[in-house]
């Protein structure tokens, strides 16, 4: 990748993360101001960014206009919209949808809870690939040796004192989750969270998605948030009829 576009990538990303000053950017690239400058003018030419009246940049309006069409691309996106809903009200928990994509997996749509609890997940964030249920789901349904030289890269950060913390160890849990048809997150990424995840399918019989429910222990117990495992299942399952799956019942 050239000098210039990965300069430009690393700039939106900064921005991702909040308002920045010229300075603050060109120390984050590591160059004069005046080639910092020069960007962020190509990038507001095309409004991917965009300068305030204190001389503060933000994300801007072009690169929000993008985002909405890469999801728009998503048909299962689309197709999973109407259930993913459903399961939102019935339950009143934070459900999410999410794909595997270039060896991450990542959020593509969330509804949420109606309890004042938020979830820090958002559209477009990563899911980490060991301690969260919509990764298990995804990695599970890979050929297995493409499974292993996944598991093989994964970064086992420690979260909470229930993360999965070896290949060796991930991968059985990846079995399990191949054998029983949905996954789990029992505190192993946030230490008040828990989630169960089932697959999305489409009409090649892969998982093309997976969607999710996430409930804070404050809200529901462990054993609780089982309980609405036949709620998920049921919405995957007529997820995946719409999409074409020759089998909704996994």
């Amino acid at each position: 990748m050239s000098q210039t576009v990965t300069r430009a990538l690393r700039l939106l990303t900064e921005l991702g993360e909040g308002e920045r000053s010229l300075e603050q950017l060109a120390h984050v690239l590591d160059v004069h101001k005046t080639t910092a400058l020069r960007l962020l003018q190509s990038l507001e030419e095309a409004r991917f960014v965009y300068r305030d009246a204190g001389y503060r940049y933000h994300l801007g309006a072009g690169l929000f206009a993008l985002s909405s069409l890469a999801l728009e691309q998503r048909g299962i996106r689309r197709t999973a919209a109407p259930h993913l809903a459903a399961l939102n009200a019935d339950t009143g928990q934070t459900v999410h949808l999410a794909a595997y994509e270039g060896g991450e997996v990542v959020y593509i749509d969330k509804y949420d809870s109606r309890h004042p609890v938020r979830m820090y997940s958002r559209i477009g964030l990563r899911a980490a690939l060991h301690n969260t249920a919509v990764a298990k789901i995804l990695l599970a349904d890979l050929p297995e040796a493409e499974r292993r030289r996944v598991v093989e890269g994964v970064e086992f950060t420690v979260h909470t004192p229930n993360t999965i913390t070896t290949p060796e160890a991930l991968l059985a849990e990846l079995d399990k989750v191949a054998a029983q048809g949905w996954a789990e997150d029992h505190a192993e990424h946030e230490s008040f969270i828990n989630c169960i995840a089932a697959p999305i399918r489409d009409a090649s019989g892969r998982a093309v998605a997976a969607a999710s429910i996430s409930v804070p222990d404050v809200v529901l117990p462990y054993e609780q948030v089982l309980e609405l495992l036949p709620e998920l299942l049921a919405a995957t399952r007529a997820i995946s009829a719409d999409a074409g799956s020759p089998s909704a019942d996994s």
